[in-house]
């Protein structure tokens, strides 16, 4: 190949490259992206590594439990009975995959062997808690959330439920545990984050700056600062527990809608912005953000979890699940 050939073949290529390979940070590069299809119509959403390499996912459309293996692509669908409408998914100290079933009003457990389905039925006063996103305390607890305004525990052992009604009503959304043990979730329709006291079960409501920012999802970091997705502002913001102190940041674009947030074993920051149809890297440290848009439209990514050296999101409008590998 001569000269002028090579320059127009390389000049091609970074030209074709996706922007993410163009625009990532050279010391963390280079990302890679890849998708995976999986049923037609299945609605994939929020998504849970497993010990053995496979990514579980909630069809939420066809109600079932999805089982990727990233290794072939192959996928298997779980039923997780009638009427099903599964939203979020995570493994448990069991092992097992553990799921709100929203169509059911139920928590469910799937057996990692033999796929058997165990329900956990949400109590009458309860009714259409339109489940949402749950984590297992340090004692084997499972908390959850319901957007009717509801949160609650099971004990996985001893098959025991609680529900309690959110201090401000319906909106009850994301959750999640700290380093330090604390339990934390975010109120879509009330704009606020809440506290879980795990012993008394006692919710106490902690106000971010921005008005009416529609607090949406929650991660902790390995500091146990909690990092909040803001929808209806478009923003990522930072509550630190420790001084009570905030920090928000605005995603890229003009219009940003901010999803799910998801922060990785190195402290990076994830989340997902509907109105640029992208997943998003913010670094705390540089306070840059990297876009990964989505080779698809109407991707609309609600959820992103992973492992060390991987993100995973469920593409829940392209019936695909999303990979980006953040190590060489």
């Amino acid at each position: 190949m001569n000269r002028r050939k090579f320059l127009n073949f390389t000049t091609a290529a970074i030209l074709a490259a996706p922007a993410l390979l163009r625009h990532a940070d050279a010391q963390e590069g280079p990302f890679r992206v890849k998708y995976f299809p999986v049923a037609p119509g299945s609605g994939s959403r929020d998504t849970a590594a497993a010990p053995d390499g496979t990514i579980w996912y909630c069809g939420q459309r066809n109600g079932t439990l999805g089982r990727l293996d990233p290794r072939d692509g192959s996928f298997k669908q779980i039923d997780l009975g009638k009427g099903a409408a599964p939203h979020g998914v995570i493994v448990g100290p069991d092992g097992a995959a553990w799921i709100t079933e929203g169509g059911q009003n139920a928590i469910a457990r799937v057996d990692p062997g033999d796929h058997k389905v165990q329900l956990f039925r949400l109590p009458e006063s309860a009714a259409y808690a339109n489940l949402n996103t749950a984590v297992f305390d340090r004692n084997g607890i499972y908390w959850f959330t319901g957007q009717s305004g509801i949160y609650g525990r099971l004990d996985p052992k001893s098959g025991e439920m609680h529900v309690f009604k959110s201090p401000r009503g319906r909106g009850t959304y994301g959750i999640t545990i700290t380093p330090q043990g604390d339990i934390w979730y975010a109120s879509l329709a009330g704009s606020h984050i809440a506290k879980i006291n795990t012993r008394t079960g006692d919710a106490t409501v902690v106000e971010p700056p921005t008005p009416n920012q529609g607090a949406r999802r929650v991660w902790s970091d390995s500091k146990g600062r909690i990092w909040v997705s803001e929808w209806n502002s478009g923003n990522v913001s930072m509550h630190d527990p420790s001084d009570n102190s905030w920090k928000a940041w605005k995603l890229p674009g003009s219009g940003p809608r901010t999803y799910a947030v998801y922060v990785d074993e190195k402290d990076k920051v994830w989340l997902t912005d509907f109105g640029a149809n992208a997943i998003v890297r913010f670094d705390p440290m540089s306070e840059k953000f990297d876009s990964f848009p989505s080779d698809m439209a109407g991707a609309n990514v609600r959820h992103l979890a992973g492992r060390p050296g991987e993100v995973w999101g469920g593409e829940s409008g392209t019936n695909r699940l999303v990979r980006i590998q953040t190590v060489a």
